[in-house]
């Protein structure tokens, strides 16, 4: 299958139309404050019925779904040419994490197009990526084309919070819609990262960590500030938060993590097999091997083992009252296999006196980095950059792909982006001064509507 689908002869790339629209929609779509604070506190629907025009406007009849007031998911599909092939799901979310207008250089939500690079929050995370899907689509129903595999679009919810509201929603309370779906790409993938020795890298992501929100709870005796008290919650809490955060946690590779770093150390020269070191050995191995890729590493280091940051700390009401309660939150990941691992340490680590629990869970994920799917995503991307190349690897949070993931569909992190040397793709995601260059916009279009439609 992989031959025939990546022999077919391509269509002529999209026209200016679509080039032209993608940036529209990326900018409109900014300017459109979907905020998703937690808990609640969002409401995407304005999006939803933004992204529903412009496919009903190009005759893809869509639905939009809502799991609570304004909370909004848009689900369409298109029929492929051949019936026999497994559905595609393509998936973005609409909403974006908070912005502090103060610490930026243009308004985070103006979409402010200058000097060639479109300005905003969900530029890069990710409403470039739904930008790209519509322009992409569009293209395909005004030039009468269809893709080979039905493609299923959805444009979801709350993916920067639980997912309850969006693909969480959607798997749930409307699988039918994914009826065939065997594969699906989202973000966090297909981006340009330069290397020290100038080599132009496109990592496609085959896996994410595993999500362990967790929260913790230390219970004491309540009393006066000046006493001695030999049961203060604080206390009992504040030591195991500071376990957690200095626990160094042992290298566990995963498939994909240890395809990425064969692949990473071949490009860069270095000698090493993995394969071959001891299970005491592969600690220093892989740590040898991080310092010997230098700026490269930031592709694989975060992904090589469990972890587990605190982040939040509650207790107290008044300077000179000992609580009889604390709680704190721990945001953890967890690599595919580590599962086990995880839950027995955290046991140790918080001790007889701090209770834990799972305030978020998801599973990790991994797919196959030798199946016919990657093998076009691969091709479409150094189609349109020849000399590049293209290497796996797993991502170190997570994406909606956990929630599709529990209806069999396998999921990749493909949002092609060209970009320049020396912009940090990854330090916008959540950052100050969020951006993405047009050409880079262009690149995706072309990229997706290759890869999509063969």
């Amino acid at each position: 299958m992989a031959e025939s689908t990546l022999d077919l002869p391509p269509a002529p790339p999209p026209g200016q139309q679509a080039l032209d629209e993608v940036v529209r929609f990326t900018s409109d779509l900014i300017r459109i404050d979907t905020t998703n604070r937690g808990g609640g506190d969002c409401a995407e629907r304005p999006a939803a019925e933004y992204v529903a025009e412009r496919l009903a406007d190009a005759g893809i009849e869509p639905r939009v779904l809502e799991s609570a007031p304004g909370r909004a998911n848009v689900v369409a599909r298109i029929e492929g040419s051949d019936p026999s092939a497994g559905a595609l799901l393509v998936h973005g979310h609409l909403d974006v994490v908070p912005a502090e207008p103060d610490e930026w250089s243009v308004h985070p939500f103006s979409g402010e197009v200058r000097d060639g690079v479109v300005w905003g929050r969900g530029a890069v995370d990710m409403k470039d990526m739904d930008a790209m899907v519509l322009a992409t689509v569009r293209a395909w129903a005004r030039e009468g084309r269809r893709p080979r595999r039905d493609i299923v679009l959805a444009f979801t919810a709350d993916e920067e919070d639980s997912a309850v509201h969006g693909s969480g929603f959607l798997a749930d309370r409307h699988a039918d819609l994914f009826d065939g779906c065997v594969e699906g790409i989202s973000e966090s993938g297909a981006f340009t990262f330069h290397t020290a020795s100038g080599l132009r890298l496109y990592p496609v992501a085959a896996g994410e960590r595993g999500t362990a929100w967790l929260k913790l709870t230390a219970k004491g005796r309540a009393g006066h500030g000046s006493k001695v008290n030999r049961e203060n919650a604080v206390s009992a809490l504040a030591a195991a938060v500071s376990r957690i955060g200095e626990h160094h946690w042992p290298v566990r590779l995963s498939a994909t993590v240890r395809a990425a770093l064969a692949e990473l150390a071949a490009l860069h020269e270095i000698d090493t097999d993995l394969d071959a070191a001891s299970p005491d050995g592969l600690e220093r191995a892989v740590e040898a091997l991080l310092e010997a890729l230098g700026p490269s590493a930031a592709l694989v280091e975060s992904t090589v083992r469990n972890s587990s940051n605190p982040t939040m700390f509650s207790a107290g009401y008044k300077l000179n009252v000992i609580p009889g309660e604390a709680t704190a939150h721990v945001d953890g990941r967890i690599v595919p296999g580590g599962e086990e691992e995880f839950t027995e340490t955290l046991d140790r680590l918080t001790g007889s006196r701090v209770d834990w629990e799972f305030h978020h869970r998801e599973r990790p994920l991994e797919a196959p980095i030798d199946s016919p799917t990657f093998a076009a995503m691969r091709e479409a991307l150094e189609h349109f950059d020849p000399g590049a190349h293209v290497v796996p690897y797993c991502m170190s949070g997570g994406t909606d792909a956990k929630q599709f993931g529990r209806l069999g569909i396998t999921g990749y992190g493909f949002s092609p982006l060209k970009l320049p040397p020396g912009f940090d793709y990854q330090a916008l995601f959540h950052g100050v001064d969020e951006r993405v260059p047009v050409e880079a916009l262009h690149f995706g279009v072309r990229v997706l509507d290759r890869f999509m439609s063969r």
